[in-house]
């Protein structure tokens, strides 16, 4: 229990009306969690305004309103007006769970692929070097040896900091969370205390939301302006936009590189299906995860533990052991026939064609690569006739298939998807709208020894059709399958 005019100063308000020494065990920007004593605060959304539901906050007890716009006042109720309600619900969770982004070393890794795979690897690296760590991300949040499941990307403002009190409490040093371009741009990471900030990679994705790709890119780097001075900001220097995240950050500034000098230096000696032969700051490394775009994950993932100020050589051994999230780059091998299955996140074109080009560069004969591809419903149509494209061109055979339709008509999407394809490219291509029939008929048309790719669900746990969650796992449908598989 708080009184609210004791926090207020960490926000600017521009007007508090009625009396702010009022008691809150609650802060909401939901309406309908709001109970009696709770602050109610209303930020504008992208599919709901706040401000909308303020009287049904009231009515359901709240003692006190943060908003953008003061409604009619009611008798007994505090009102405080800020510019910008979502940077002040940050701010003001912060002071409500008494810091805790202070009370331990949080490092916030952003990019559109690589956030998932990086932050898993140092949440297991820090846990096996003896630490209590909490991890944020898409797949799972962990208090230490506690999992919990996640439900976005980067929670909002005030799940934040409510998760990292508990992290707090549990006693944990470190924290390893997944920065989404949908939580800078909405202020949900306002109030956070970053030990350090990772940059991993930038591609077309998220366009429904930013519009541009300039955008974006603007997004991305706001996290890194916004570093103070004293902590670290690591940057990949092979990518293309990866030196303009560090332009006016007054972090410590710091780079990784496969193909240049950098501040964290590594180089493929081998790469092929059992893992990865690297030279990482001139010392030979063995790592389980194959690819070059894991290489640029380890290189990250060993960057940053050494600017924590960990030992090179304890990192590196530790490391060599670990497999990365669930449903990146993950295989099956099926008893019989060897078909070798590989479950992977892939949604956009760029990480569709890192996984395709590190399957053909690590095949050792002719077999065949078989890819089973979707796109989701209500999200950017731009890339579904490039993610066509992409499977397509990089596979001997490419199934279109459902992902989370959501709203849409599976149908619809995928004659979206196919008319990005040439007429070679279609003679390539089977569109079966029922996931699970096309991840059937991929494991039917494999022979031995081939390698069959379904990408886009990865770690997911269900499909989204008409609002609905089903329970669906590629995983499960691909082992399934192999177990059937009698030839």
């Amino acid at each position: 229990m708080i009184i609210l005019k004791d926090i207020l100063s960490r926000i600017a308000a521009i007007k508090i009306a009625g009396d702010t020494a009022v008691q809150t065990d609650a802060l909401c920007i939901d309406s309908r969690k709001v109970q009696a004593g709770s602050v109610f605060i209303a930020v504008r959304g992208t599919l709901a305004d706040g401000h909308d539901f303020i009287e049904k906050a009231i009515s359901q007890g709240a003692v006190a309103v943060v908003c953008e716009v003061l409604p009619e006042p009611r008798p007994g109720v505090a009102y405080v007006q800020v510019k910008d309600s979502a940077a002040a619900a940050g701010l003001l969770a912060s002071a409500f769970y008494g810091d805790p982004s202070h009370k331990m070393k949080v490092v916030g890794i952003t990019g559109t692929n690589g956030k998932t795979t990086c932050a898993t690897l140092l949440y297991q690296l820090y846990e096996a070097m003896g630490y209590k760590c909490g991890l944020i991300s898409t797949v799972q949040n962990f208090i230490h040896d506690i999992a919990e499941v996640a439900t976005h990307t980067t929670p909002d403002a005030i799940s934040i900091q409510a998760l990292l009190a508990r992290m707090a409490a549990a006693g944990c040093e470190y924290v390893f969370m997944e920065v989404s371009s949908h939580a800078i741009h909405q202020r949900r990471i306002e109030g956070l205390h970053f030990a350090g900030g990772v940059f991993t990679n930038i591609t077309h994705d998220h366009l429904d939301y930013h519009k541009t790709f300039d955008e974006y890119i603007r997004v991305k780097k706001s996290f890194f302006d916004s570093l103070p001075a004293g902590v670290f900001a690591l940057t990949n220097a092979d990518d293309k936009r990866g030196m303009v995240m560090l332009q006016n950050t007054k972090a410590l500034k710091n780079t990784y590189s496969l193909k240049m000098p950098a501040t964290i230096k590594g180089k493929v000696l081998e790469n092929n299906l059992t893992g990865l032969v690297m030279m990482v700051d001139q010392q030979e490394a063995h790592f389980r995860m194959t690819g070059t775009f894991n290489a640029y994950n380890l290189l990250a993932v060993y960057g940053t533990a050494i600017l924590l100020g960990a030992d090179k050589v304890q990192v590196l051994a530790i490391l060599s052991n670990l497999h990365g999230a669930p449903g990146r780059f993950e295989t099956f091998m099926s008893p019989n026939d060897r078909i070798l299955g590989i479950v992977d996140y892939a949604h956009t074109p760029d990480a569709l064609i890192n996984v395709l080009a590190t399957i053909k560069q690590l095949r050792t004969g002719g077999q065949q690569i078989i890819t089973v591809v979707g796109c989701g419903g209500d999200r950017d149509k731009t890339k579904r006739p490039v993610m066509a494209e992409v499977a397509c061109e990089h596979s001997d055979k490419a199934i279109l298939t459902s992902d989370n339709p959501r709203s849409e008509d599976p149908e619809a999407i995928l004659n979206d998807m196919e008319a990005g394809l040439s007429m070679a490219q279609k003679r390539k291509m089977l569109r079966i709208a029922d996931r699970r029939e096309a991840i059937k008929t991929a494991v039917a048309l494999a022979l031995p020894d081939d390698i069959l790719l379904v990408a886009g669900k990865g770690h997911e746990t269900y499909q989204e059709i008409k609002g609905i969650k089903h329970h669906f796992d590629d995983r499960e449908i691909l082992t399934e399958t192999f177990k059937l598989l009698n030839r």
